[in-house]
Formats: C-alpha cells, structure tokens, sequence
C-alpha cells in the first residue's frame, strides 16, 4: 500500500469511533435531525477522510437517492453515506453533503451515542 495522507481538521470535530480520525467539523452540520437504522445521524456540508463504497439507488424516508456509503479513510470503518443525487425536488438540498451516524462517530466532546435500541425501518433520512 502507499502512504495515507490524513487532512487535519481545525476546530471542534467529529471523528471515527475506531481509530479517532478526525472526520468532520461542528461548524460544517447542517442538521441533527436525521435518523439511520442505528439512530440518530448528522448532515454535513463536508467531511475529511473518507472514502466512498459503490454509487447505488436506496429507497429512504424521503424517496429515492443515488448515494455512496463512506468509510474512515485510516481504519476502513463504515461512517455513514453521502448523497449524490435525489430524485425529488424538495431534497436536492441534500446532494453533495454527508450523514454520519453518531453510533459511528465520537462527538467534539469526546463522546459517543450510543445504540439504545434498534430502529426497525431501516434506512432514514429524516430531517423533520
């Protein structure tokens, strides 16, 4: 392999439960009103040290959208997904950020959310 290249995130951030790689600054959420099938979730504008899985179609709460699921760049960790298209025309706003699931994450503060119960309708996105 070659070498890893980590971008170093000023500020308050957010980070990879496994390995503590920064991944995401407090003044780049959009929302906190999300939900996946594991809890709560984040909206991002952007995010540093991912890499992105295989472009797919999923059906959410609020219609379909073409997403990539992310991964901490250092440890390979599942993190959350990124939008890349929406289909319906009130969620446009969504294309080009990221949601990262706050199980996955530890938090500025160095905390971390954590799964009191599972969600059963899978996959979510609501920001109500």
């Amino acid at each position: 392999m070659g070498r890893l290249f980590l971008v170093e995130l000023e500020g308050k951030s957010y980070c990879c439960r496994h390995c503590k790689t920064d991944i995401a600054l407090c003044d780049d959420v959009v929302s906190k009103s999300f939900q996946s099938r594991h809890g709560k979730a984040y909206l991002f504008s952007k995010v540093a040290n991912v890499y992105t899985g295989k472009k797919e179609d999923r059906m959410m709460m609020t219609g379909v959208h073409t997403v990539f699921d992310i991964y901490c760049v250092k440890c390979g960790s599942y993190v959350g997904w990124r939008y890349e298209f929406a289909f319906e025309k009130s969620q446009k706003y969504k294309e080009g950020k990221s949601v990262l699931e706050r199980y996955k994450v530890w938090g500025p503060d160095g905390n971390n959310y954590w799964v009191a119960q599972e969600v059963e309708a899978g996959d979510s996105d609501t920001d109500d």
